[in-house]
C-alpha cells in the first residue's frame, strides 16, 4: 500500500503539461494498441499472401527511420506541442485510408505515409517530458509513463480483438468487415486524443533541477554543448538499439500471426494475450526504479534483458499455445521493463540542444531494424513453414538480445566514467 501511495503521490506531483500528455497519449495508446493488433490480421484475412504483411512493416519502419532525425531537429527548433498534434492528427488520418483499403499498393503507401507523419509525434515524447520535469524525478517519471502507455495499448489490444469479435457475431459481419470496424474504432481513440494536447502551455519554461550524477555512466556536463561532444553518446546507445530493432523487427511485429498461424488462435485470444503481455510489462517498468536503486541503471538495464531470453528460446520451441502464452508474456515484460530506464539516462546525458536529436536517432535506428527484417521475417515462415520458421526467427532474435546485453554492459556497465570530451 506505501508503494501503490508513493506512486499516485508521484503523479499528483507532474505539473499540469505532463498531466495532459499522459491524458492525451493514453487515448492514443489505445488507438494504436486496436490498430497494431488488427492490422495484419486484416491483410491476412483479405487473402494476401505473408510478403504483403512484411512489406508494409517494412515501409512503416523505413519511412519512420527516414523521418525521425529530421523529425528531432525539427521539434528542437519549433517546439514539441505542435510536433505532438500534427504527427498525431496525420496520422490518424493515414490510419482511415488504411483501414478501407484492400489493394496492396495503396497499403505500401500509406503504410509509407504512416510511418513518416507518426515519427513526428512518436520523437517528440520523451524531450517533452525531460522539458516538463525536475531531474530528480524523471526516472520515475519516464517508469510511470512507458508503465501507463504500456497499460494504454493492453486496452487497445483487449478492445482490437472483442471489437472485431463481437461486431463479427452481433452486426453479422464477414470477418474482414469486423477487424474493419475494429479499425474504426482505433482511429477515433486517436482523434479524441488530440484535444488534450491542444491544452499544453508552452510558454513557460519549466524549472530544470542540476542532473545528479549517474552511477554508471557521467553525464555530459552543462558546458559541453557542442555537437561533437554530444553525438558520441548518442552513437554509442544507438549502436546497442539498432541491433536490438533488428531483433526485434523478425518477432515483434508477427506475435499475432504467430499465434494464429502456428496454434489457430482467436482474434480474442490474440487481443487478450497481446493485452496481458502489455499489462506485465507496466508492472515489470514500476519494478525498474526500485531495481536501479538496489544496482545501478545500466546493470538493472541488463539484468531485464538477460532474464527475458530464455523466454524468447521457450516460445520459440513450443507446440503448448499455453506454454508460447507464458514465454511470451514473461519475454515481453522483461525486455521491455528496460525501455524507461534507458530513455531517462539518454535524456540526463545528453545536452538539452541534443534530447530531441538524440531520442531520434536512437528511434531510427530501431526503425531501421524493423525495416530491413520485414522480408527476411515472412521468407523464413513461408520457406519453413509456421513451426521451424518461428524457430529459427526467435533463435536468431535470442542471439541478437544477447550480443546487444553484452555490448551494452560492456560499453556501458564496466565504465565508471565515459569521457565524453
Amino acid at each position: 500500500m506505501s508503494w501503490w501511495q508513493d506512486w499516485l503521490q508521484s503523479i499528483k506531483s507532474f505539473n499540469r503539461n505532463i498531466k495532459l500528455f499522459m491524458v492525451g497519449n493514453i487515448l492514443i495508446q489505445i488507438g494504436m494498441g486496436i490498430f497494431s493488433v488488427m492490422y495484419n490480421l486484416y491483410i491476412k484475412e483479405l487473402g494476401m499472401k505473408e510478403a504483403v504483411n512484411g512489406n508494409v512493416i517494412a515501409m512503416t519502419a523505413l519511412a519512420t527511420a527516414i523521418m525521425l532525425i529530421p523529425a528531432g531537429l525539427l521539434s528542437d527548433r519549433f517546439g514539441r506541442k505542435w510536433a505532438l498534434i500534427i504527427g498525431t492528427g496525420l496520422t490518424a488520418i493515414t490510419f482511415f485510408y488504411r483501414s478501407i483499403v484492400t489493394v496492396e499498393q495503396p497499403m505500401l503507401w500509406s503504410a509509407f505515409a504512416t510511418g513518416i507523419v507518426w515519427a513526428v509525434a512518436q520523437v517528440s515524447g520523451v524531450p517533452f517530458l525531460a522539458e516538463n520535469s525536475k531531474a530528480s524525478e524523471r526516472m520515475k517519471l519516464f517508469s510511470i509513463h512507458f508503465s501507463i502507455m504500456t497499460i494504454a495499448g493492453f486496452i487497445g489490444n483487449l478492445l482490437g480483438g472483442v471489437v472485431a469479435d463481437c461486431a463479427s457475431f452481433l452486426m453479422n459481419l464477414s470477418a474482414v468487415e469486423g477487424i474493419r470496424v475494429s479499425l474504426y474504432s482505433g482511429v477515433a481513440f486517436f482523434v479524441i486524443g488530440l484535444f488534450p494536447l491542444f491544452r499544453l502551455k508552452m510558454d513557460k519554461k519549466v524549472a530544470m533541477e542540476t542532473v545528479d550524477s549517474i552511477k554508471d555512466v557521467v553525464k555530459v556536463s552543462e558546458k559541453n554543448a557542442s555537437f561533437k561532444e554530444n553525438i558520441r553518446i548518442i552513437v554509442l546507445f544507438g549502436v546497442a538499439q539498432l541491433i536490438i530493432g533488428i531483433g526485434s523487427g523478425l518477432v515483434i511485429p508477427y506475435l499475432n500471426l504467430y499465434f494464429a498461424n502456428r496454434f489457430n488462435a482467436s482474434n480474442t485470444y490474440i487481443g487478450l494475450i497481446l493485452a496481458l503481455g502489455s499489462a506485465m510489462t507496466a508492472v515489470a517498468m514500476l519494478i525498474g526504479p526500485a531495481l536501479v536503486k538496489r544496482v545501478g541503471e545500466v546493470r538493472a538495464i541488463i539484468i531485464f534483458q538477460f532474464l527475458s531470453i530464455p523466454f524468447l528460446f521457450l516460445t520459440a520451441f513450443t507446440n503448448s499455445l499455453y506454454v508460447a502464452s507464458i514465454g511470451f508474456l514473461f519475454r515481453q515484460a522483461l525486455m521491455n521493463a528496460a525501455n524507461p530506464i534507458q530513455s531517462a539516462i539518454a535524456m540526463e546525458i545528453v545536452h538539452d540542444k541534443y534530447k530531441g536529436l538524440g531520442n531520434s536517432v536512437n528511434q531510427m535506428v530501431f526503425q531501421v531494424g524493423w525495416a530491413s527484417m520485414g522480408l527476411p521475417a515472412a521468407f523464413f515462415v513461408t520457406k519453413y513453414g509456421h513451426y521451424w520458421g518461428y524457430a529459427y526467427t526467435f533463435t536468431i532474435t535470442g542471439i541478437l538480445y544477447l550480443i546487444a546485453s553484452t555490448y551494452f554492459y560492456l560499453v556501458f556497465g564496466r565504465n565508471k566514467k565515459l569521457a565524453v570530451a
